[in-house]
């Protein structure tokens, strides 16, 4: 069994309801979250200490999160950071633009509990630790 308490999870979404519904969701992890009400703050959490994993939301002021995804993956420090999209977005052009900037898996809102808790456990097995 994987000890998840080495792990630091980074959750990105302009509305609090959301970020607070899925610290709830993941209650039963003993990893740290940490929280970002934009792409712009998300990008200082990211430089103060990267994070294991993000799930991050699309539609937020200041900077979205495709620009998000883009400038994780292109820079060397932070490309291996595995990333989850947990948008209301679901068309197929945004969910296959995503992947294209480098999200490594995608997840559409309403979000359904078994769903995250299954892709967090996986996506923090193939961590780069």
């Amino acid at each position: 069994m994987i000890d998840f308490s080495q792990f630091n999870v980074l959750v990105v979404d302009d509305v609090p309801l959301n970020t607070m519904l899925v610290e709830k969701m993941l209650a039963r992890f003993t990893f740290r979250i940490r929280k970002a009400g934009n792409g712009q703050l998300a990008m200082e959490e990211i430089a103060k200490e990267k994070p294991n994993l993000i799930l991050l939301d699309l539609l937020m002021p200041v900077m979205d999160g495709f620009e998000v995804l883009q400038k994780v993956r292109e820079n060397p420090e932070t490309e291996k950071i595995r990333i989850v999209v947990l948008s209301a977005l679901n068309s197929n052009e945004d969910i296959i633009k995503a992947y294209q900037l480098g999200a490594n898996d995608f997840i559409t809102k309403p979000i359904v509990m078994e769903k995250l808790i299954n892709t967090v456990a996986t996506q923090l097995q193939l961590c780069d630790k």
